[in-house]
């Protein structure tokens, strides 16, 4: 019998955006129409659209599904019990707070419960109304079993799941997919899935988006090549199950609510596909950085791999960057990331090793939060050992680690259960205490020594 969690059993089609079609029975996918009369094997025409029937076709995304069964055959949904009140997707007054404040987590527990993907997930902070079509929510998760017998459909938005420890064997629609650390996938919005854990607890993090969905950045003046490029994305291929149960639950996020509905059979009865509109993977190992070859230190955009563009040309819903391995050559510069003040807001993480901006207290599976213009940047000791070595330090390369950041143009709300977790680093402010003036003028040194006589009472001119 195959062993449905053995990476040797999949096979993928690549290309970012791409209109592709699979079969797992050859003759599936009807010819030179979508929904015909009688499709072949008896199967189901059934159209999933990921954006309005008038969008441009540039943007348009839609995928036919031939299925078993409909995915309307259900009975009606009702609140999930019990409720999961830790799942945010309206952010105001009355479920979290804004706050200027630098925060930062450390790295959650796994938990003692058996507890699934679902479970497992607790919104941090976020923006926006899915009502509204219009935000984001950042969640992290920490799971110790797989699914069972149920599937999970957002209808809010598109979840981005960057896991940081233990693999995920996700189920689709549309097909299955591993994901390991270092990897990242994306589940739009309205597919279901299961999420299977073949070794073990896994945690991680996951950027949700309403109202769009995730596509390449423009390059500008790097060209036609370089950072995420297209057939590095992976989409699964058809896979399907005929399976009768008396009670798969589907489970429906919905306005951050929760909601079930029973059926007698597995969703995942696609026998065949075509679209563009599907989940994709993708290798972070893959991604081909810029950076600067001279002097200074480029902007962090250099490092984006997806963005969520808002109307507004240049400015992000949400921007996927990463920090990657790569070399460091810039010369008279100061290599770790510059202190800087953000119109956009920064959430980041931290899949292995360490942050060349951070000496300690950033971990692996730990997260920061730095909101709109509030400032941050190396901490004292990266800082006082970066000056330290001089100009004439020559070529070094960062290796063994990989940070990644969610930035947004939305100011976050957090959820007051993060600022009042146990995790919340309250000593965080502290690791910028200790940067102290180097300022060195002559004049300086006098209005020092005038300020300090003026303090203790003596008045003595320059």
């Amino acid at each position: 019998m195959e062993n449905q969690h053995s990476s040797d059993t999949l096979a993928y089609l690549s290309g970012f955006g791409n209109h592709l079609s699979s079969e797992a029975i050859a003759g599936a996918l009807p010819e030179s129409q979508n929904s015909p009369l009688i499709c072949p094997f008896g199967l189901y025409a059934e159209q999933i659209s990921g954006t309005s029937f008038t969008a441009p076709r540039k943007l348009n995304q839609r995928s036919w599904l031939y299925r078993i069964k409909p995915s309307v055959t259900h009975e009606p949904f009702k609140p999930r019990v019990p409720c999961h009140g830790k799942l945010v997707s309206e952010f105001n007054n009355s479920n979290s707070r804004a706050t200027p404040t630098q925060l930062r987590w450390r790295p959650v527990e796994f938990p003692q419960l058996q507890t699934d993907f679902i479970d497992g997930l607790f919104t941090v902070c976020g923006a926006g109304s899915s009502y509204l079509r219009h935000g984001y929510a950042i969640h992290m998760y920490a799971a110790n079993k797989s699914m069972e017998n149920s599937a999970f459909c957002n209808a809010d938005g598109d979840f981005l799941v960057v896991p940081q420890e233990g693999k995920l064997w996700i189920t689709t629609e549309c097909g299955r997919l591993q994901v390991s650390p270092g990897e990242v996938v994306v589940l739009p919005q309205g597919f279901r899935f299961v999420v299977s854990l073949p070794d073990g607890p896994s945690r991680g993090y996951v950027a949700e988006i309403f109202g769009t969905h995730f596509q390449l950045p423009d390059l500008g003046p790097i060209g036609s090549n370089g950072l995420a490029g297209p057939r590095d994305f992976l989409v699964p291929t058809a896979w399907f199950e005929e399976r009768t149960c008396s009670d798969f639950t589907i489970v429906q996020k919905f306005g951050g609510e929760l909601f079930t509905a029973k059926q007698n059979f597995s969703p995942f009865n696609v026998v065949a596909w075509h679209g563009n509109y599907v989940p994709y993977k993708y290798d972070l190992a893959r991604f081909c950085p810029y950076n600067t070859v001279l002097i200074d230190h480029g902007d962090p955009s250099i490092n984006t791999v997806l963005t969520a563009p808002t109307d507004k040309p240049g400015v992000a819903l949400l921007d996927f960057v990463i920090f990657p391995p790569r070399w460091l050559v810039a010369e008279h510069t100061f290599r770790p990331p510059y202190y800087h003040r953000n119109c956009m807001s920064e959430f980041m993480g931290l899949i292995y090793g360490g942050y060349e901006a951070k000496a300690d207290g950033f971990l692996p599976g730990g997260a920061s939060l730095h909101s709109c213009m509030t400032p941050h940047g190396p901490d004292t000791k990266t800082f006082e050992a970066t000056v330290a070595l001089g100009n004439e330090v020559g070529p070094r390369k960062i290796t063994n680690t990989m940070a990644f950041m969610f930035e947004s143009s939305l100011i976050p709300r957090v959820c007051q259960w993060a600022l009042e977790s146990r995790y919340l680093d309250d000593d965080y402010y502290q690791c910028w205490i200790g940067l102290r003036s180097h300022f060195t003028h002559e004049y300086g040194d006098e209005m020092n020594l005038q300020n300090e006589q003026n303090a203790s009472g003596t008045n003595t001119e320059l």
